[in-house]
């Protein structure tokens, strides 16, 4: 897997810089590095593997199935937020 980044016209080098590092981030080249920095176990890497393929448990009492946040509800009154002093 190579990575060829070619100067844009009028681009600085800290923008290409961030666009070689965007493109390397979107390969999963970083990740591979950080991931390859120390050595592992061929049975930790197996155990890593197993842990992130089994599902995860369900929290007791969620009826829901989608998961994540509950919605906010509609209104509960007049807001008083934004930039005032609070007089």
């Amino acid at each position: 897997m190579s990575i060829r980044i070619k100067a844009r016209s009028g681009e600085s080098v800290e923008q290409m810089l961030r666009r070689f590092k965007k493109l390397c981030e979107k390969e999963g080249l970083t990740k591979d590095v950080k991931r390859k920095q120390n050595y592992e176990k061929p049975s930790e890497r197996k155990r890593r593997d197993a842990r992130r393929h089994e599902p995860r448990p369900v929290r007791p009492g969620s009826d829901r199935q989608g998961g994540g946040r509950p919605r906010k509800s509609e209104s509960k009154g007049p807001r008083r937020g934004g930039m005032g002093g609070g007089f």
